[in-house]
């Protein structure tokens, strides 16, 4: 799979932390987590989780039930040894998310930064969406973040999708309720910005 390819010669060839998207800790995806007030052993699956240091200050903030999702096997395996025995305690997961079957009704919050951007055809974000519904529980939390409409139009070499708030919940729909939605200028290793849009939802009740 090219894509497949791609990510695992980027996680290969660089640095996490020469990466565009690397972040120290995610603030904002730790923020909006936070406020969904889940309890510490619900179900939390991160999308696109990679190299990502998310899951390390969820563990840290004593979180038990952690997912990380990516299509790169080689990003996952970084994260893997940073963590060291903690690794044993998240479930990893190398997959396509637009065709890996998770279990259902697993998760109580799915988050994603900076996957759904890269979905360029609406059957892929069709995937996507049938995969969220089918995963996450009633009434659970969706974190979803996009580059803004003033946001990039490539990463790595890949085009994107760019979005509003509106325009980022509405590829989601009805079945879903707007909770929030903010902006983040992140700061790339380069000294460059980058314009991101956050939105979470929450799923129906029943």
């Amino acid at each position: 799979m090219k894509t497949r390819a791609h990510w695992d010669q980027v996680y290969s060839a660089k640095a996490t932390t020469g990466v565009s998207w690397f972040q120290e800790h995610a603030r904002q995806s730790l923020e909006l987590i936070g406020q969904t007030g889940i309890a510490k052993h619900a179900g939390i699956i991160d999308v696109g989780g990679g190299a990502s240091t998310l899951v390390d200050d969820l563990l840290d903030s004593g979180y038990s039930d952690i997912t990380v999702l990516d299509l790169s096997a080689a990003a996952l395996d970084l994260s893997k040894t940073r963590l060291g025995d903690r690794a044993a305690k998240v479930t990893w997961i190398a997959g396509d998310i637009t065709q890996v079957d998770l279990p259902r009704s697993a998760y109580d919050v799915w988050h994603d930064r900076a996957v759904f951007h890269f979905l360029t055809t609406r059957e892929d974000r069709e995937a996507y969406v049938r995969a969220v519904l089918h995963a996450v529980k009633p009434g659970g939390h969706v974190i979803v973040a996009t580059f803004a409409e003033d946001g990039p139009e490539k990463c790595s070499g890949l085009p994107v999708m760019r979005y509003s708030a509106e325009g980022l919940y509405a590829e989601f729909g009805a079945p879903f309720t707007l909770v929030e939605q903010r902006r983040e200028d992140h700061h790339t290793p380069f000294g460059t910005i980058q314009k991101f849009i956050y939105c979470m939802c929450r799923t129906a009740s029943n």
